[in-house]
């Protein structure tokens, strides 16, 4: 089972065996609120709205007979309420989140704008009304997007082109490539844009937006993301030289 929709129907069975009348609400987020989810290469992430504070124990046992139902890919989410999605995010308290097989009782994880605005622009809604009541600032989400490429993606890329040690050799693999390439294009599109924007449409963007000296390494990225035979380099280090190259210029705003 890899259907989006039927995964947050079986989830949905399984709470309300579990925890009877805890998920009042469960909407379905990322690469499926954006339009973009590839079978077999994305996550399904959502958001469940719960009545009350829900009991570890409980999450636990739902998640682990999803898994063993066989339920393919992972479906990754925090747990809210009505109250957390109609304000800044930034007040929220953590909370349980998923990812995986990891559960944690207390963390900030998906508890930010990106979530929130996601789910004003494309949330799928499985149960609960379409259109929840939910907190977007467009100011703070850019002032978020840029600080996110000052921060995490000017030292992941600094990590990257380190030519020995871990990083450098993680660099060489393909998931590194198309989270890089497509992972920091998409903050420079959802900037241009004005909405939050997915990873296959940053790629495109960036083939329009970019000199043509770049699209070898963004048609990387996307062959990637999309399963598509290849690849369109001989050459690891060369791709990853390339990779690098293309972020530093990302990065600056080129």
């Amino acid at each position: 089972m890899n259907d989006p929709i039927e995964i947050g129907r079986l989830y949905l069975e399984l709470a309300d065996r579990h925890a009877p009348g805890l998920v009042e609400g469960l909407y379905l987020s990322g690469s499926v609120a954006l339009g973009d989810y590839v079978p077999g290469h994305s996550d399904v992430d959502f958001v469940a709205v719960t009545a009350a504070p829900p009991d570890l124990a409980a999450v636990r046992r739902i998640h682990a007979e999803l898994r063993e139902k066989g339920v393919r890919p992972d479906f990754d989410g925090p747990y809210v309420s009505w109250a957390d999605l109609a304000k800044d995010p930034g007040l929220c308290p953590p909370g349980p989140h998923v990812l995986g097989k990891r559960i944690r009782e207390s963390a900030a994880n998906e508890r930010h704008l990106v979530t929130w605005h996601t789910l004003k622009q494309g949330g799928v809604a499985v149960r609960g009304p379409e259109k929840p009541e939910i907190y977007t600032d467009w100011e703070k989400l850019a002032a978020f997007t840029e600080n996110n490429l000052r921060t995490y993606w000017q030292r992941w890329t600094d990590r990257s082109a380190r030519p020995f040690g871990l990083a450098g050799a993680v660099g060489l693999l393909d998931f590194r490539i198309t989270w890089g390439v497509l992972g920091a294009t998409r903050l420079r599109h959802t900037l241009a844009a004005g909405e939050v924007t997915s990873k296959g449409a940053a790629g495109a963007w960036a083939l329009g937006a970019y000199d043509e000296r770049w699209h070898r390494i963004v048609r990387e990225g996307l062959r990637i993301r999309r399963g598509e035979p290849g690849p369109l380099y001989r050459s690891r280090f060369a791709r990853r030289r390339d990779m690098i190259d293309y972020l530093r210029m990302v990065l600056i705003g080129s």
